[in-house]
């Protein structure tokens, strides 16, 4: 039904898309209370392995839901694994392993039901990260047991990947992170991966694997410099005075992105008002499968600061992918300057 209401199929009655939109967000809403706990678990531990990482949650957007649903399919609604999402940033590789060993040691009720290791495991695309995958135990409260909660751990370095993929897909209308796109696009983002996985001294990204480290940077910015990277990136950014917040104090945040005007638009939502929040989450996304040009996410991170540091692709702001991209283009610049050994 919900795939069929994607590629706008008119022989699916009205009423039924609404009722189908109906079920999937009073299901994306149940996994609220599981996600608030998790984060609340993921806080505590933080607080001796990175007091400064970045928490992130969000439940997963209607648009991605159906195009998961439309990839693989045997997939169903009940079967995902992502809906609720939550999102640690830390300062380094080390601090990502630590909490990992932590995470898997912890004797809470909760079943670790999946573990995929992307660093040393890089996606064929460039992603890397580490994803557990629970499923909710409470006895206090069993009516949400068997929601599935995901935590992604990851660096600063690796988020920075991730953001500029979201951003450099909204710009170009594709799907880059489920690797659908032009394939420059694709291929680019897969060799940045590999060249950011040697800045980690961790494994190359597969199809990459078989290139030095110097024939990697060499690479990224030969292709930065044809596809033009770094000036449509900076060219896309939203400043600063373009973000209207209702400057509520809240635990949740509806972020709009509208694409045209590069407006951001954030609604603020105390715990108590989820169920508003989530509603009026799907009224966006009802005006986006109706053709508005927006982009919107539920998420909870705090303080606006710490909103724009964890989602900074609702903002167009990829700084901190291009910093990297000059330090890879260093490195390049040094090793020209190097003199060429004489044979012996």
């Amino acid at each position: 039904m919900l795939v069929a209401y994607l590629s706008k199929d008119k022989k699916i009655e009205s009423r039924d898309i609404l009722r189908a939109l109906s079920i999937l967000n009073n299901w994306r809403s149940c996994h609220g209370y599981p996600i608030n706990t998790f984060q609340a678990t993921l806080r505590n531990k933080l607080k001796s392995i990175d007091s400064t990482a970045l928490v992130a949650q969000r439940l997963k957007r209607l648009p991605s839901i159906i195009l998961k649903l439309k990839r693989y399919k045997t997939m169903q609604l009940a079967r995902m694994q992502d809906i609720g999402g939550l999102r640690a940033v830390v300062s380094s590789l080390k601090k990502v392993r630590e909490l990992e060993i932590n995470y898997k040691a912890s004797r809470f009720k909760h079943e670790l039901c999946g573990f995929y290791d992307y660093i040393n495991n890089p996606k064929p695309s460039g992603y890397r990260s580490i994803h557990l995958v629970y499923k909710n135990r409470n006895p206090i409260i069993p009516e949400y047991d068997g929601l599935y909660i995901e935590l992604q751990i990851r660096t600063r370095l690796q988020h920075a990947w991730a953001t500029a993929v979201e951003t450099m897909g909204t710009y170009l209308d594709y799907a880059l992170k489920s690797s659908e796109g032009p394939e420059e696009w694709l291929n680019f983002f897969s060799l940045v991966g590999s060249a950011f996985a040697y800045l980690e001294n961790t494994p190359p990204v597969p199809g990459h694997d078989t290139l030095s480290k110097e024939s990697t940077f060499y690479s990224v910015i030969e292709k930065m410099h044809s596809l033009e990277v770094k000036d449509k990136l900076m060219a896309f950014s939203v400043a600063t005075q373009h973000v209207q917040t209702d400057r509520k104090k809240g635990s949740y945040h509806l972020i709009i992105l509208d694409f045209e005007r590069r407006r951001v638009r954030i609604k603020t939502y105390t715990k108590d008002n989820l169920t508003q929040a989530s509603k009026d989450y799907g009224k966006i996304e009802r005006e986006i499968s109706e053709g508005k040009h927006l982009q919107a996410v539920l998420v909870s991170a705090g303080s606006i600061k710490s909103l724009r540091q964890a989602y900074p692709n609702y903002f167009l702001d990829t700084q901190a992918f291009i910093k990297q991209l000059d330090r890879v283009g260093k490195f390049v610049n040094k090793s020209r300057q190097r003199p060429a050994k004489r044979r012996r």
